[in-house]
């Protein structure tokens, strides 16, 4: 699934990113498809809205496999150099 309108969000200190795919939505549940992995869905339409992941840095590669799960892109690659 292809989206024109993303944001991300990372928090240093806890390592945290956040990628939010399509305008924000007025309802949705989260939940841990993985340890450490969220992912956020519309209530209604069941739509995925974000991804989550804890731990980042060590983790880069995971996030290209998770969005390849879902059937989803974005249209830049990330890389964390020390």
């Amino acid at each position: 699934m292809k989206n024109n309108t993303y944001e991300i969000y990372y928090d240093e200190d806890g390592d945290f990113l956040e990628i939010s795919f399509g305008e924000p939505v007025k309802e949705g549940t989260t939940e841990e498809i993985e340890p450490g992995i969220f992912i956020t869905k519309e209530s209604q339409s069941g739509v995925i809205t974000s991804v989550g992941i804890l731990n980042f840095k060590s983790r880069v590669s995971i996030l290209a496999k998770i969005l390849k799960r879902f059937n989803m892109e974005l249209p830049l690659k990330i890389d964390i150099s020390s």
